[in-house]
């Protein structure tokens, strides 16, 4: 296959990919003059709610989303949470907004997900809960994550930014467990432009988030819904302007009656990728099934005797980006700790994402591919 011509198109590692029907659903919000929180966010909610069949209460992002998650079920300073640290900084910072202390854990190399052999070594009195991230949208361990809190008394709010369609068996993510937490960001399964829900059929989680998305103010979702707000009203307790707009509700609306067809878009992409890369030696694929996983990312593992920047450059100077997905948290400054990872250590520096949009046709995967060949020689 030829070379693309570079200076005409660039293969993007990620994108917003929204159509005439998104526009149109903003248009007639900013034609009704009626940007904030309303009647759209509620209509929004509503949709969710019968997709995931439970109750649902949306925020400005997915890092809101678990922040108000944890602070529903009162976990705070003192307190101690599990997570992977091969993760975005988000779920740390999520968990450390509340004061309470993120304990990075160790991956499993086959699925990059929690290992629950490393994390039950990290239980102690102080752990109140787990945040499992769904990497990649596999949430294939999701019911050991709930066995396993049951073991240790734990609550699980799941990081499910990744993972919006995905499905653990037969059963969609965010329909069962504890609290799932989605991302509605311009590049994640489906977009709102920015934003993120709570997913639980815990009454008082749901509540508590309605009110401290709206700095504490008591009542006062059913207030934004009819177009108005309260003007007498009682804080009880920390809150935060972390509301949807009817804006971003618009397009999550309009990226939610196409779900269907994104998620198929995403999952035939990663299968195609998965058929292209076999027999690449100096490349590792991770094993899906894409029959339940509505792949977020496509990550691959590059032979350890290649550069990971080197290859990068490389693609890039072939109009190719790609992205690394991520930085473990226990290396990065603010969270440092003694914890040895010897998994997600030596993985990382071999982990390489690439392109994975519903723009992508058939010959930008195969020139991916076929570029990543001559490098990988």
């Amino acid at each position: 296959m030829e070379n693309l011509d570079l200076k005409n198109k660039l293969i993007r590692l990620s994108k917003s990919c929204i159509g005439q029907v998104e526009k149109e659903a903003v248009l007639q919000v900013l034609d009704e003059e009626y940007l904030g929180m309303g009647s759209y966010v509620q209509a929004f909610e509503s949709k969710l709610e019968t997709f995931f069949s439970r109750p649902v209460s949306c925020v400005s992002t997915g890092t809101a989303a678990i922040q108000l998650a944890l602070e529903a079920l009162g976990i705070t300073a003192g307190d101690e949470v599990l997570v992977p640290s091969l993760t975005y900084v988000a779920t740390f910072q999520a968990i450390s907004a509340t004061g309470a202390k993120p304990i990075p854990c160790d991956i499993d190399p086959t699925n990059l997900l929690i290992d629950l052999n490393d994390a039950k070594l990290k239980v102690t009195n102080n752990t109140k809960a787990i945040v499992p991230m769904f990497y990649g949208g596999n949430a294939e361990i999701a019911v050991k994550i709930l066995d396993f809190a049951n073991k240790f008394s734990l609550r699980v709010i799941e990081d499910a930014a990744h993972a919006f369609g995905s499905k653990c068996g037969s059963r969609r993510i965010g329909s069962f467990g504890d609290i799932s937490c989605f991302s509605f960001d311009g590049i994640k399964n489906i977009t709102s432009g920015e934003g993120g829900c709570v997913v639980s059929d815990d009454s008082k989680v749901i509540d508590y988030v309605n009110d401290a998305r709206l700095l504490g103010v008591r009542k006062d979702t059913e207030k934004r819904y009819s177009g108005a707000r309260s003007w007498e009203f009682d804080v009880q307790n920390q809150g935060w302007r972390y509301h949807m707009s009817n804006i971003m509700a618009a397009i999550g609306i309009a990226q939610l009656s196409r779900s269907s067809e994104i998620f198929s878009s995403r999952q035939s992409i990663a299968r195609k990728y998965d058929n292209a890369l076999k027999g690449v030696n100096a490349v590792s694929i991770f094993k899906k099934n894409y029959d339940e996983i509505v792949p977020h990312i496509y990550p691959i593992l590059i032979n350890g005797k290649f550069d990971r920047g080197y290859v990068q450059n490389k693609l890039l100077e072939s109009g190719i980006q790609t992205g690394v997905h991520y930085q473990p948290n226990h290396t990065l400054s603010y969270y440092k700790c003694d914890y040895v990872l010897p998994i997600t250590e030596l993985l990382y520096p071999r982990l390489l994402t690439l392109p994975l949009h519903l723009e992508l046709d058939d010959g930008d995967i195969f020139y991916v591919v076929d570029q990543l060949k001559k490098i990988l020689v």
